[in-house]
């Protein structure tokens, strides 16, 4: 049984899920002055839920330090934060302005935190990285 279809066809009526691209991390580079430049694979679309966070995410990540703008978002398929023994950074997620999307989630994201993991979907913390 397929649990999230069946729970995104309810919050799609009321939160429609939005197009959006990934860039999954293969890595970094080594630039001037030993500086890492991250490196993506080809960018994939696909749709995602974009949700709020909830009251046990927030104070998660408020003990992690992490701030900014934050988001939660639902998928088919696997995304990945840091993956520290692969020396892979987070997958970037950028959601481009389209009907219904508020132009505050319109812009590029970082996957910081990796909340659910099924074989068929995952559901992970973005926080905003800057406009698109």
């Amino acid at each position: 049984m397929d649990l999230r279809s069946i729970s995104n066809e309810a919050s799609n009526t009321v939160n429609p899920n939005l197009q959006i691209t990934i860039a999954r991390s293969t890595g970094f580079t080594t630039g001037s002055g030993a500086k890492q430049i991250p490196t993506y694979a080809a960018p994939v679309s696909l749709y995602g839920q974009l949700q709020a966070l909830d009251g046990s995410e927030l104070k998660h990540v408020q003990r992690l330090n992490i701030q900014g703008t934050l988001r939660t978002l639902c998928i088919t398929g696997p995304l990945a934060g840091v993956i520290r023994p692969n020396q892979q950074g987070g997958d970037t997620v950028t959601i481009a302005a389209q009907p219904g999307v508020p132009a505050s989630s319109v812009g590029t994201w970082l996957t910081t935190k990796v909340s659910e993991t099924w074989p068929n979907w995952t559901r992970v913390v973005i926080v905003l990285q800057g406009p698109s």
